[in-house]
């Protein structure tokens, strides 16, 4: 081999281990709904287990997040709990685009301990107008979708005007399932996807059918101001793969073929 050639193979060895070292110090920023904080997670581990690419997350309401994000708040990527606000910052030229994509649809449930005096998975929503049952917890509607289902659902049942005085609002989903878990109120109408993470496995849940609140109807968008765009469609992409929605199918996600599916 020539001087030249060695120079050149070491250079090219060079090249790839500067971009290899590159890959591995990547890190994306998210945004991501709170009922996403146990799946998130775990989707997190794995994507840097494969990649070397850390995922940052911060968790907290959807509508909370929007508002951030229209004022340049410094995310690669936002995980929303609501289709609409991905919509909106596409449409006000915030995001990629194209880059919009629905990865989930969510479930609510209505949630107490275990030592709970009511029995919620026999009585459903009569369990919620039982004396013992002082206060309920659910994320606060008016930036938290899953807030806005639980309403909603209510409504519904025909008990809303029932319990209203009852109600106690967390800052977002997350928060309304530690209100219920610490014992300081009585039952909550949260994430299902909370309700069988392992730190409220243990409760007492009943499934609100889906045909009792609009869908949640979940999506993901690769944000115009984020640093790290190329390692964010990646993880977007991981996310959606088949090992990403076994995941999330793992916390109690749908999916929107097999909820469209369902309704034809």
């Amino acid at each position: 081999m020539t001087h030249f050639a060695k120079i050149m193979v070491l250079a090219s060895i060079s090249a790839l281990l500067s971009a290899v070292a590159c890959a591995q110090g990547q890190e994306i920023r998210i945004a991501a709904a709170a009922d996403l904080n146990s799946a998130m997670k775990e989707l997190s581990e794995q994507f840097q287990r494969q990649t070397g690419t850390k995922v940052n997350a911060t968790y907290g309401s959807s509508g909370n997040f929007f508002s951030q994000m229209q004022n340049g708040a410094p995310f690669d990527l936002f995980f929303s709990a609501d289709i609409e606000y991905p919509r909106r910052l596409e449409a006000a030229g915030l995001a990629e685009p194209g880059t919009l994509c629905e990865y989930a649809v969510g479930r609510i449930v209505i949630w107490t301990p275990s030592d709970a005096k009511v029995d919620v998975t026999k009585q459903g929503w009569k369990a919620l107008l039982d004396a013992s049952v002082k206060n309920i917890a659910i994320a606060n509607p008016e930036h938290a979708p899953y807030g806005r289902a639980a309403v909603a659902a209510l409504q519904k049942a025909g008990i809303y005007e029932s319990v209203k005085n009852k109600l106690v609002y967390g800052e977002n989903i997350s928060q309304a399932a530690q209100f219920v878990q610490s014992g300081n109120v009585q039952a909550g109408i949260v994430a299902l996807s909370l309700a069988i993470s392992p730190a409220m496995r243990d409760g007492k849940r009943w499934e609100i059918p889906t045909d009792m609140h609009p869908p949640l109807e979940q999506a993901a968008i690769v944000l115009k101001g984020g640093t790290n765009k190329e390692a964010a469609r990646t993880f977007l992409e991981f996310v959606r793969s088949l090992a990403g929605r076994a995941t999330l199918a793992k916390y109690g996600f749908e999916f929107p073929d097999k909820t469209k599916e369902a309704k034809k």
